[in-house]
């Protein structure tokens, strides 16, 4: 299909044309840097809202319970959940649409699950450009879902204008996310299943960490059940409070941030690919052969490749 047709059916607001553009963005297919320059203009519009936490909290849970809240503003919602990569296709293992199989008929509601494919930070790589197509394509509310890795799961704060850190007592993960640092890059805390016990203990720990920390927006603590439907409403309310206290001004600081890592993020995936073509390649060769002769140091090479492909 035509590029040009098949942005025409998405702007239409066709939902396979969607998907279909999705998974060009997805496997850097040709054609997909295009797409993503025609749609641009158009995104802007919807809130994200980042679930990160580590592997078992029921953020997914918590996302199919939270959804249904949105919908009932007339908010068209989109769920972007990052799955471990499949060893045998490479996709995703899928499990989130597993778990979500009560939103499937919704029209308003489109869900998406990616493979990390070997990123480290939560996120596939490709998710903040999926977010972008999403944006463009007119829903209100965007999740997106981090794999559940713990102590690299910080990129989530570049992709999302609300991160709520999902916790379980339980497992000492109120502890684990102090030492990973994931305390620092949360806007609200959920800890969940909080029937389980030791609830109170951890939204304790919880207060007393927080106490200390040197921020002007003191992050909202609650407890939920998502299995149950309980404390839904209030991670709704905390959610919201969140998006006032940053007011206009204050979201469009924070996605001009996000903005300027985006760039910086795309420009060395393309100094990489530029700097190891096959010309780039035989140069480091001969490059590894001066230095093992002691003819430069490792940083002269390093200079001198970088001007070899600057050059090219």
């Amino acid at each position: 299909m035509a590029l040009e047709q098949l942005l025409k059916r998405f702007f239409a607001h066709d939902t396979i044309a969607l998907a279909k553009i999705i998974s060009l963005v997805e496997n850097r297919a040709p054609g997909y840097q295009e797409i993503l320059d025609a749609l641009y203009s158009r995104t802007g519009g919807a809130y994200r809202i980042g679930i990160t936490g580590p592997p078992g909290a029921g953020k997914s849970s918590l996302i199919d319970k939270l959804t249904p809240l949105y919908r009932a503003e007339a908010k068209r919602v989109a769920i972007l959940a990052c799955d471990p990569t499949s060893p045998f296709t490479g996709g995703a293992l899928l499990g989130d649409r597993i778990r979500m199989l009560d939103l499937l008929g919704d029209e308003g509601v489109y869900i998406r699950s990616m493979a990390t494919r070997g990123s480290l930070g939560g996120l596939a790589k490709a998710a903040q450009e999926v977010a972008l197509v999403l944006d463009a394509f007119g829903f209100d509310i965007i999740f997106l879902e981090t794999i559940g890795v713990g102590q690299v799961e910080v990129d989530i704060v570049q992709a999302a204008d609300t991160v709520v850190l999902v916790l379980v007592p339980q497992s000492g993960d109120v502890v684990q996310a102090m030492k990973a640092g994931l305390m620092e890059i949360a806007d609200v805390f959920c800890v969940n299943k909080a029937d389980q016990g030791e609830a109170d203990v951890a939204v304790r720990n919880l207060q007393t960490m927080l106490s200390l920390a040197m921020r002007d927006w003191i992050p909202p603590i609650v407890k939920t059940v998502a299995t149950a439907n309980q404390g839904l409403e209030q991670l709704k309310e905390a959610i919201e409070k969140h998006r006032v206290f940053l007011g206009e001004a204050g979201l469009q600081a924070r996605r001009r941030e996000r903005l300027r890592a985006f760039l910086r993020q795309l420009i060395e995936d393309e100094l990489r690919t530029s700097l190891w073509d096959g010309e780039g390649l035989k140069h480091l060769e001969s490059q590894v052969e001066r230095v093992w002769a002691k003819e430069l140091s490792p940083h002269q090479a390093a200079r001198e490749l970088l001007k070899a492909a600057a050059r090219r």
